[in-house]
């Protein structure tokens, strides 16, 4: 059973970056799908973008691309989420989920991270 936690939030400028890790352990990442979510107050839980595990990127949000991209380091069983342009729309507590296939609803993962909240204000 893998055990999945966030790091790397924060509160940045709008214009600002932050990159995001997604950390596991209990199960390699490796060969799995891991997508990003996240979840703005008084709104669903929306899918940003999601790794297959043969490391084809899908894109769920279309204001992210090409600001947003995800890569995976198996040798350090973490996945990261590099924001850029961050733009105060992006605040939300993002969640990172791990399954065997990529998906942009919620039901498409099996394990999930508890979390890391990102801000973005002047």
């Amino acid at each position: 059973q893998a055990r999945l936690v966030e790091s790397g939030g924060g509160l940045v400028q709008p214009g600002g970056s932050l990159r995001l890790s997604c950390a596991a352990s209990g199960s390699t990442l490796e060969g799995y799908a891991v997508g990003w979510f996240r979840q703005a107050p008084g709104k669903k839980r929306e899918g940003v973008l999601c790794i297959s595990g043969s490391d084809r990127v899908t894109y769920y949000v279309d204001s992210v691309k090409g600001r947003f991209t995800i890569s995976r380091d198996n040798a350090k069983n973490t996945i990261y989420l590099q924001m850029n342009s961050l733009k105060p729309e992006d605040t939300a507590n993002y969640y990172c989920a791990t399954g065997y296939y990529c998906g942009g609803s919620s039901g498409d993962y099996d394990y999930w991270g508890q979390g890391t909240q990102v801000t973005v204000s002047s």
